[in-house]
């Protein structure tokens, strides 16, 4: 009986050793999304140039890369050139501006260029909270009916882009066109 008393943490650490070794190869930006094959959530918001109302309306008609981005994201001006480069390639990206002041946003836009067709003003955060947002940049990718089909967390890079969301993006292009 004594022996088993003394394996016992022996035991416990081989079990938390394994459980936590297991976590070292799970890919960190592939958070499951509840979002997945549902519409994209109702808004009404305003638009980060101007006063424009936007609605989930505004987001139909065309695939698209949903980027939340903030002025306060040091990765989200890591990402701000990649995303410049695939609008220029005729990539549609619409923006959450999340949790973040719109003076600043437009000082960002104007500086560092803007690759958002529309940008969305969430200054309470209620639409990231509804898209299930743990933080900036996170990038969802729309169908032309506004149906998330893909969730990123982390930088849009060109390997991210290359590996993960430009195939997807060319299917739901091809898709629309038929």
């Amino acid at each position: 009986m004594r022996r088993w008393l003394l394996l016992l943490p022996l035991l416990l650490f081989l079990g938390m050793a394994t459980f936590l070794g297991k976590g070292l190869y799970l890919d960190p930006s592939a958070l499951p999304s509840a979002l997945i094959d549902k519409p994209f959530p109702d808004f009404s918001l305003q638009s980060v140039l101007g006063n424009r109302s936007l609605t989930r309306a505004d987001l139909l008609g065309k695939p698209a890369l949903v980027n939340v981005w903030g002025t306060w994201c040091v990765a989200c001006r890591a990402e701000h050139p990649v995303l410049n480069k695939l609008a220029g390639r005729g990539v549609v990206i619409y923006g959450v501006n999340y949790k973040d002041d719109n003076a600043a946003a437009l000082n960002w836009l104007k500086n560092l260029h803007d690759p958002y067709q529309l940008n969305i003003r969430d200054e309470t955060g209620s639409l990231g909270m509804n898209l299930g947002v743990y933080g900036a940049p996170e990038t969802f990718l729309i169908d032309d009916k506004g149906i998330i089909r893909y969730r990123h967390v982390g930088i849009v890079d060109e390997t991210v882009w290359n590996e993960k969301l430009a195939v997807r993006y060319q299917r739901l292009v091809e898709e629309g066109a038929r």
